[in-house]
């Protein structure tokens, strides 16, 4: 037992390394005022320019239009729920951001750089040091960003804001994010204690909701799967 608390500890402080642990839901909303009442001096931007703030417990891209604008992918359960376009076009909350996130809708939209910022510190550009691919010119990156603007088709890990962005900067769509989530999955699937775990709280959901096929199989068959992964 002692041995499967320390595994689970160290699966979620890895987690924690990329921030999926980092906020909880409550005070969403108290928050959501307080960080949009935060007035971040923008910095010297030019059209074009690939900018990423922190946002709820990822990071948020988006490429800059120039006069304030910035077109960025994101989530949002208010198109679904409402045709409102005033109603649609205001701020998008933490909360609203995650419901669209959970229904897979989302948008290319242009919104106000102070918007966009939610109150958090741009960064600009931090993103070229790190791509073997060379950016695009500004403009092209722009016109890309432009041509995408409207619904598109939204995965929390296949085609995101970041996918977005890179796409129109350096032609290829390409998430870090992701890589690093699906890094961190393979190494918990490689961990033989996966598996006793799984086993455990088969064991446990079995004798909560009674022996059923319902409750038996993935008792043994999800345990088999970890142990034969890792």
């Amino acid at each position: 037992m002692l041995q499967l608390l320390t595994f689970l500890v160290e699966k979620l402080s890895l987690l924690s390394k990329f921030k999926l642990f980092e906020s909880g839901w409550s005070g969403y909303e108290d928050q959501d005022r307080e960080r949009h009442a935060q007035r971040c001096p923008p910095p010297t931007l030019r059209r074009g320019d690939l900018l990423e703030v922190p946002r709820t417990i990822f990071t948020h891209y988006g490429i800059y239009l120039g006069e304030h604008k910035v077109a960025h992918l994101i989530p949002d359960i208010l198109p679904a729920l409402t045709s409102d376009k005033k109603l649609i076009s205001s701020v998008i909350t933490n909360k609203r951001l995650i419901l669209g996130c959970m229904y897979k809708c989302a948008t290319v939209r242009v919104d106000s750089l102070e918007d966009f910022a939610y109150g958090s510190k741009i960064l600009v550009n931090r993103m070229d040091k790190k791509k073997q691919n060379h950016a695009f010119p500004n403009e092209d990156v722009a016109k890309r960003a432009e041509n995408l603007i409207g619904a598109i088709p939204y995965s929390l890990l296949w085609n995101n804001c970041e996918h977005f962005v890179t796409f129109c900067r350096y032609g290829s769509a390409a998430s870090r994010q992701t890589e690093k989530f699906c890094e961190c999955l393979k190494l918990i699937i490689r961990d033989q204690r996966s598996a006793i775990a799984a086993a455990l709280l088969g064991v446990i959901y079995i004798v909560c909701f009674g022996l059923a096929p319902s409750t038996t199989l993935p008792t043994i068959l999800v345990p088999f799967a970890l142990w034969m992964a890792g």
